[in-house]
């Protein structure tokens, strides 16, 4: 028997399996059937993690976290994912929602020119603050208040942390500090990106943040302190010890 005769022994498991997916949620992905043929034990770990990422009620509300993907999935130019608009609107989410979320995520996405000014230029508008345009810009536009401000500084902290704006992404972390904000809530916002976007990015996220606990700018829970007090958070320096 060849190696691939023998992968296609279960076959019924692979059918009852997706069969229940499909029950369960209406719609199958193709990547959770390459799982359940040739990785069963990763197709288990797969939805545990799943579930514990985009489906368990956390600390963001139900509407804000499906706020904050559709803010993922539109800066990460990801159409896979429409199963977040339906949640979107199953939550309550309106087309006015919708167009003051997209906003916030457009100016997210510009940041980019802010983080510019702070550069060679900088000597040249010595009166002009990056870090103030980005953050007084994203209020002028959420000025009417369609959008709830702790969810429109949730979803553009988790567009940075998935494009890699990290000057950025520390600018609204100290700004959400500042006002008050629920520090498992922006944890929750920003480790939703390693479901489109890897867990590398989500690791440089979480880099930025650890630098600006251990800044003195900002004060953080206990809990918090605690992770920033641990020494030696980083990469493996090679030659150092053992790679595992």
């Amino acid at each position: 028997m060849s190696k691939n005769e023998a992968a296609g022994d279960g076959a019924g498991d692979v059918r009852a399996a997706l069969a229940a997916l499909q029950a369960g949620r209406g719609y199958v992905l193709p990547h959770r059937g390459l799982m359940a043929v040739a990785l069963p034990e990763l197709y288990g770990a797969y939805e545990v993690m799943y579930r514990a990422l985009t489906v368990d009620e956390r600390h963001m509300t139900p509407l804000q976290r499906e706020c904050v993907w559709l803010a993922i999935l539109v800066a990460c130019d990801e159409p896979v994912g429409t199963h977040h608009v339906a949640a979107f609107r199953r939550c309550g989410g309106t087309d006015r929602d919708a167009a003051a979320l997209f906003r916030q995520t457009a100016w997210a996405m510009g940041a980019d020119a802010h983080a510019f000014m702070r550069g060679e230029w900088a000597p040249h508008f010595p009166g002009f603050d990056p870090a103030a345009a980005y953050l007084d810009g994203a209020s002028a536009l959420n000025a009417a208040g369609e959008l709830p401000d702790e969810t429109a500084r949730l979803a553009r902290m988790a567009v940075q942390a998935a494009r890699g704006g990290l000057w950025a992404l520390e600018t609204e972390l100290e700004a959400a500090y500042g006002a008050g904000l629920d520090e498992r809530r922006m944890a929750e916002a920003i480790s939703l990106i390693i479901w489109p976007r890897g867990v590398n990015p989500f690791v440089r996220a979480a880099e930025a943040w650890l630098g600006l606990l251990r800044s003195g700018r900002v004060t953080p829970s206990p809990a918090f302190a605690a992770w920033a007090g641990v020494k030696d958070q980083g990469p493996l320096v090679l030659g150092q010890g053992p790679a595992r």
